[in-house]
């Protein structure tokens, strides 16, 4: 089995974190969101790991060569033409492995080895509200009959959750390469939605996985929202620290500098931040980021930068000021 991740998106809706690092790479209850991703493969047997790179993909390697030790292989997407365009790219033209493709900007929690050990193709999926917003399937049973790309008129409330998992990967290669000769777009991209419909119309049999822990990253609430479940899982005991007082469930990292402060519930405090004089909730503050005599809330302070004096919450980039 091969594993393909797309991380080449630029990630407009976390602007402007994303104007200085790919969203894979922004920091989530202790560690980068890839690295939450990556994680949770490390007891799955696969032959290699691709993944699709774009913007400030030379981050993306540099993270991955340096903390795993993973058979890594990186392909730069030149264009940004849709998930279906991406995938084509890290498959191999005659491709014969099994296919597990994960999105970069989700973390799934699911048993694995269940996941995997199906003997067919899967498509991970999720009852939602709003079904609009995704892509969506219809079933019989668990057998996927029909796809769409984010439906005006949804006839059904399944969200594809950004996991696949194909068995019959000639077929699918063949199914992504009739998609993107033929130039069949949806919203002006090659979607995957439409290679998997093209995959059904031709016989191809792909059923459905109900996955209960599904985590979206894709703008800044989910972001938060994420780094509160993700916190809230987490059984290590909040540290102590002398002069300050700590809520659990936060991480803070060992090289973090915390004085007089208030840290917690739910605050992700990165390597070398310095947290001095102020109150910190359901926040992330990045690497190396200065915090001082402020109360922040629901709040993204990216690395480096600097917030001193405010009492509100704030969306603030890598290496920027606020009241200084």
């Amino acid at each position: 089995m091969k594993v393909i991740i797309p991380v080449a998106g630029i990630g407009t809706r976390l602007r402007p974190h994303t104007h200085t690092a790919p969203k894979a790479l922004l920091y989530v209850a202790g560690q980068p969101l890839l690295g939450h991703i990556l994680d949770s493969l490390k007891n799955i047997e696969f032959d290699q790991i691709t993944f699709i790179i774009g913007f400030l993909g030379e981050q993306i390697v540099d993270y991955v060569t340096k903390n795993f030790n993973f058979n890594a292989r990186f392909v730069d997407q030149k264009e940004l033409h849709g998930l279906g365009y991406a995938i084509d790219l890290g498959l191999d033209e005659n491709e014969t492995d099994d296919i597990l493709v994960l999105l970069g900007d989700t973390i799934i929690e699911t048993d694995w080895d269940s996941f995997i050990g199906q003997g067919k193709n899967l498509i991970g999926v999720k009852r939602v509200k709003d079904p609009r917003r995704f892509g969506m399937a219809e079933v019989n049973g668990d057998r996927i009959t029909r796809v769409w790309e984010k439906p005006e008129n949804p006839l059904s409330n399944l969200a594809l959750v950004g996991i696949y998992y194909i068995r019959d990967t000639p077929l699918f290669k063949k199914c992504l390469m009739e998609l993107i000769d033929s130039d069949i777009k949806t919203r002006n991209e090659y979607q995957v939605t439409d290679a998997i419909q093209i995959m059904l119309d031709k016989g191809g049999e792909i059923h459905a996985r109900e996955i209960d822990g599904w985590y979206d990253c894709g703008k800044a609430e989910t972001l938060l929202e994420t780094n509160h479940h993700l916190l809230d899982e987490c059984q290590e005991c909040a540290p102590r620290i002398p002069g300050s007082v700590v809520i659990p469930p936060v991480f803070i990292d060992p090289t973090a500098k915390i004085e007089n402060s208030i840290i917690g519930p739910f605050a992700s405090i990165a390597s070398s931040a310095v947290i001095k004089n102020s109150i910190i909730v359901n926040s992330i503050i990045a690497l190396d980021a200065h915090v001082s005599d402020s109360i922040l809330k629901n709040s993204l302070i990216g690395d480096h930068a600097s917030v001193k004096g405010h009492f509100e919450v704030l969306n603030v980039g890598d290496s920027s000021e606020v009241g200084y």
